[in-house]
């Protein structure tokens, strides 16, 4: 199969898919007579492209609210989240950073503290601790890779996470659902919970028009949440019915990229 043959098969795919709303593995398979193997890989590729998202046996279309070209790293909101959020940090604490691009915000953060041990399972957040002047104790948890959340994941992972116990957690979401917690796209989900059991504290991070979004996998329940690091957009009965589940807010003033 030549280059442009790929590249055909795959440009296919995301038109049968945005025409259907689901495509299969088993199906497309058939359709293009090659292997269920090949297809796994055009989706994956297509998937780390913005192009779908994949779920178990094929792929659905990328939801809009996440339909949006990546960026190199976080927006100036992000950022000020992020900023806040590290005020929290104290020297020589054992913190977990989960991937992010609001997550990603708190790397520079880290050269003004001393002594910290951080976990992570994204390269890219590994990456940046390592270029630090003042360069922490760095931990990755190893396990299988995610393309979809560019970290990794799975039983692996989580028994090198119970090895350890963590001052923080500082994590980001998908979305907040006001009556159960936070949510995401990504059906992996094991890993944060067992972020979340051993840290004695969980801050979330995320951007105020998140809320309430509709997403179905829960990722952390607001038992499991300590504090919420979001900006000023948040709506007064939204900050309320947070309030209300025993978390602490931390509002940031808005700011536009």
């Amino acid at each position: 199969m030549t280059k442009r043959n790929t590249q055909q098969r795959r440009r296919t795919i995301v038109e049968r898919l945005n025409h259907t709303g689901e495509v299969s593995v088993e199906q497309l398979s058939a359709e293009f007579s090659t292997s269920e193997v090949t297809i796994r890989k055009d989706l994956a590729a297509l998937e780390k492209d913005g192009l779908l998202l994949r779920r178990y046996g094929g792929a659905i279309p990328l939801p809009q609210e996440i339909a949006v070209a990546p960026t190199s790293g976080p927006s100036a909101n992000q950022q000020a989240i992020a900023n806040k959020a590290a005020e929290l940090i104290r020297d020589h604490n054992r913190i977990i950073i989960d991937c992010g691009s609001t997550t990603l915000g708190l790397i520079p953060e880290l050269n003004h503290k001393r002594g910290l041990v951080v976990m992570t399972n994204s390269l890219q957040l590994a990456n940046a601790i390592h270029e630090l002047e003042h360069e922490p104790t760095l931990l990755m948890t190893g396990g299988t890779w995610d393309p979809h959340s560019e970290s990794f994941q799975g039983q692996m992972a989580e028994q090198v996470l119970r090895s350890y116990n963590f001052d923080q957690l500082f994590i980001g979401a998908d979305g907040i659902d006001l009556d159960r917690g936070t949510t995401t796209f990504n059906e992996l989900t094991g890993l944060s919970k067992v972020m979340a059991e051993v840290s004695q504290q969980v801050i979330v991070m995320l951007e105020a028009d998140k809320i309430q979004r509709r997403i179905p996998n829960l990722e952390l329940s607001w038992e499991s949440i300590d504090i919420l690091v979001t900006d000023s957009r948040l709506p007064a009965t939204a900050a309320a019915a947070i309030a209300a589940q025993g978390v602490q807010l931390l509002l940031v003033d808005s700011v536009s990229n």
